[in-house]
């Protein structure tokens, strides 16, 4: 029998613990559910988990006080359930390290395609490899990406900033995110990193397709 995937349902609303708990049972996930943040650390000390869905808005310690205890490299990616066109919560939740947000109400068919989405594209990165990022390919142990018969060496810091984007392709990371993965404070810098690291990866940097600006959220890098 196949290994299935351990979802952890954290939110108040007995009916969506009970809806989802339902749907993703049925979609072959195994679900464990909590009603608050408390229940759902005790929950997270004794299981290993492969994705938390985390409600914002909960009486006690809310989903972003959560996310500030919890994140660490061992948290499972996770998806915020957020009022719907509130886009300072979506930010706020991206630069906490939430993986994915989906706004209440939502069709359950939604969640499950973020869910596959994100458990899909969950990469062990090793650095002995070489990743292909479109027609670039980059070797972590040598520092350098290859691009159209060029060779072009890579810092530490873009390593860095590497390293943890290839680990999950596809998640927006904001640039305070960036900045604690690289050490640097300074968002101007940021941006100068993110501009050097485009020139050593797309055919056309100043038109990206694969290491995207996601406006007013951060930046993404795609691979095909």
């Amino acid at each position: 029998m196949d290994n299935l995937n351990h979802i952890l349902v954290v939110d108040d609303d007995d009916r969506i613990r009970s809806l989802l708990k339902e749907y993703l049972n049925e979609n072959r996930f195994v679900i464990s559910t909590a009603q608050n943040s408390e229940e759902a650390k005790i929950k997270l000390g004794h299981f290993k988990f492969d994705l938390i869905i985390l409600d914002v808005m909960m009486p006690g310690q809310n989903g972003y006080e959560l996310i500030k205890e919890i994140k660490d490299d061992n948290c499972p990616p996770i998806i915020l359930l957020t009022a719907k066109g509130e886009v300072e919560n979506r930010i706020k939740g991206l630069e906490l390290g939430a993986d994915d947000y989906i706004g209440k109400p939502f069709e359950p068919k939604e969640l499950l395609l973020r869910i596959n989405n994100i458990i899909s594209k969950k990469v062990k990165i090793d650095q002995k490899k070489k990743y292909s990022v479109g027609q670039a390919v980059i070797d972590l142990n040598k520092m350098v990406i290859k691009l159209n018969n060029f060779e072009r060496k890579i810092n530490l810091t873009e390593k860095k900033i590497l390293v943890e984007m290839l680990s999950k392709p596809g998640k927006t990371y904001s640039r305070s995110q960036i900045g604690k993965i690289s050490g640097i404070t300074q968002e101007r810098s940021i941006d100068v990193v993110i501009t050097r690291l485009r020139k050593k990866i797309e055919i056309n940097p100043k038109n990206p397709k694969y290491l995207q600006t996601i406006r007013g959220s951060g930046y993404v890098l795609w691979i095909e």
